[in-house]
């Protein structure tokens, strides 16, 4: 099917709902086809591809709601799908909150912002499984020590989504992704270790080579051979970009509009105080041309934008679809997101942080006893609270180097104390809709021996 194809459907199934009785209509359409290649040793472990097709409807009745979907695009199976989701809405109870968003709300253009690629579509299977097979092959040559590995693999999607709902709003992208990961195994003295590296994009061509996959992974996976667990203390904590992208994540959760309305989160009541260090702003930007968490309208057909979240350390706005910010007697952001069906949730568009002024190379120069976290393990972390604490793998950092690796701690303190103390570095690694830089915090209890 075509974008066209799947616009005309959407619009098709707005249309018999609402002459169906439903008061308002909204309709989401989405094709997929995902393909996956792995190798293992050299030897291709699993190949699969596989395509779907689903359309999802969410009704209004006064203030009730009722939600159906269906695979089966035929007439009746689409009328069954109307009929449901309207009998569902007769069922429901009121919510004096539910509705769509406002007319006035509507997204005006639907700019092409690059998130499709041809050249995924047109590319050969050997290629992207000889892509694979190269990366496994490079990890493997780095170090005798790699004896074994969990894979190289390849995968790629292309899709299509279309959304329309009762207000005449019509829309719809074409995105595409690839990306090639490896996983390499260590064995040394008696232990093991194993790590990994990726490389994502919209296009093939975007990608980093199968070799510098192979050998980053492999790098990563040789560094923790020999890892220790350190006696209880408090020192600096250095978070690795992709580790810092998980403080980013709990930002996010205490930010959700959800949260707010319910009070289960740290930084409810808190909008327009101090709530982070001055180095700290946090942004959240779905209109980046070609970037993963980008569309031109969320999943109600609101306007995305670019909102920021933290602005110097300050709370500046929330993130919020209609529903939670009609709860709060507040205007969506445009953070709508959801599947094919059901009551929108709150989601990121891009959502990162700012850079700051040094590397994290530059951080750690000027640690004499500190901790460089690479890996976070469990989710100790309560948004209610604020309370932090994971299990964490990483390199103990003696008089400004990374001196020896160590397993088995758990990291401790407080998001307050994260955000507060934090010091953001200059070296965002940019790979899918979250990213962060280096993040150093002065203080943090690792509890190890």
């Amino acid at each position: 099917m075509t974008l066209d194809d799947l616009k005309e459907l959407a619009q098709t199934v707005v249309r018999r709902a609402t002459e169906a009785g439903a008061e308002g209509a909204e309709c989401t359409v989405s094709d997929s086809t995902d393909f996956s290649a792995k190798v293992r040793m050299g030897e291709l472990e699993k190949l699969q591809q596989a395509g779907s097709t689903g359309v999802g409807l969410r009704v209004i009745t006064g203030r009730k709601m009722g939600a159906s979907y269906t695979s089966d695009l035929t007439r009746d199976g689409i009328d069954r799908m109307v009929r449901s989701a309207v009998d569902l809405a007769s069922f429901t109870t009121e919510d004096p909150h539910a509705g769509m968003p406002d007319e006035g709300e509507m997204a005006t253009s639907t700019a092409d912002l690059g998130l499709y690629s041809d050249g995924v579509a047109q590319l050969d299977s050997e290629v992207k499984i000889d892509s694979a097979r190269r990366a496994e092959a490079a990890a493997l040559a780095v170090d005798p020590r790699i004896s074994n590995s969990e894979g190289g693999s390849f995968e790629s999607n292309l899709g299509l989504r279309a959304f329309a709902n009762s207000h005449g709003f019509c829309g719809g992208w074409r995105a595409s992704s690839c990306s090639i990961s490896v996983v390499p195994v260590a064995k040394w003295d008696g232990g093991m270790e194993r790590d990994y590296w990726y490389t994502l994009s919209r296009d093939y061509a975007g990608l980093d080579s199968p070799e510098y996959v192979g050998q980053r992974a492999a790098e990563r996976t040789l560094r923790r051979l020999g890892a220790v667990k350190v006696e209880t203390q408090k020192v600096p904590v250095v978070f690795e970009q992709r580790a810092a992208r998980t403080l980013l994540g709990h930002v996010f959760e205490a930010v959700d509009g959800r949260s707010i309305y319910r009070e289960s989160s740290f930084l409810a009541g808190k909008l327009g105080e101090k709530v982070a260090s001055e180095g700290i702003t946090i942004i959240d930007d779905a209109t980046i041309p070609g970037m993963f968490g980008s569309q031109p309208f969320d999943d109600e057909g609101v306007r995305t934008r670019r909102t920021v979240v933290i602005e110097r350390g300050i709370l500046k706005n929330y993130l919020l679809n209609s529903y939670a910010a009609r709860k709060l007697g507040m205007r969506t952001t445009g953070n709508a997101s959801r599947g094919l069906t059901g009551n929108a949730g709150v989601g990121i568009g891009n959502f990162f942080i700012e850079p700051g002024a040094r590397s994290g190379a530059e951080m750690i120069s000027g640690i004499r006893n500190g901790f460089f976290v690479t890996e976070l393990i469990g989710n100790g972390v309560n948004t209610v609270t604020g309370d932090y604490s994971r299990g964490a793998v990483g390199i103990w950092i003696r008089d400004g180097e990374l001196a020896f690796a160590v397993s088995e701690v758990t990291i401790a303190g407080t998001l307050q104390e994260i955000l507060a103390g934090a010091e953001i570095g200059n070296d965002p690694e940019i790979r899918g809709s979250m990213w962060s830089p280096t993040i150093l915090v002065p203080e943090m209890t690792v509890s190890g021996k």
